[in-house]
């Protein structure tokens, strides 16, 4: 059974930071090139941030860039995303998926996706 669980998730002050991980299972991680998608109430989902499974290429929204920093840890079966500098515009439920190719944003290429978690950036 593949499995993809976010946590880390909640309620933070503008400019604080937040972890996310996505703990995964029942598939090679090594093999599967890793997103982080958001979406907020009314709004289409958007991709956040990719991580490639062979050169370790990531990708950002042009927005996230230099804030947030995606990285895996494969023995540990594990992703992350740090998120540094929140703002309340990144308020959005995060998820992360897995596909096996290095993919960007494009969501069809994604096949597992987790149930996501909530981030909230407010004061």
């Amino acid at each position: 059974q593949v499995q993809l669980v976010e946590s880390g998730g909640g309620l933070v002050q503008p400019g604080g930071s937040l972890r996310l991980s996505c703990a995964t299972s029942g598939f090679s991680l090594d093999s599967y090139a890793i997103g982080w998608f958001r979406q907020a109430p009314g709004k289409e989902r958007e991709g956040v941030s990719c991580i490639d499974n062979h050169d370790m290429t990531t990708y950002y929204k042009n927005s996230v860039s230099g804030r947030f920093t995606i990285s895996r840890d494969n023995a540990k079966n594990t992703v992350y995303l740090q998120m540094n500098s929140l703002k309340p515009e990144d308020t959005a439920v995060y998820y992360c998926a897995a596909g096996p190719y290095f993919s960007r944003f494009e969501l069809q290429e994604y096949d597992y996706w987790g149930q996501g978690t909530q981030v909230t950036v407010s004061s």
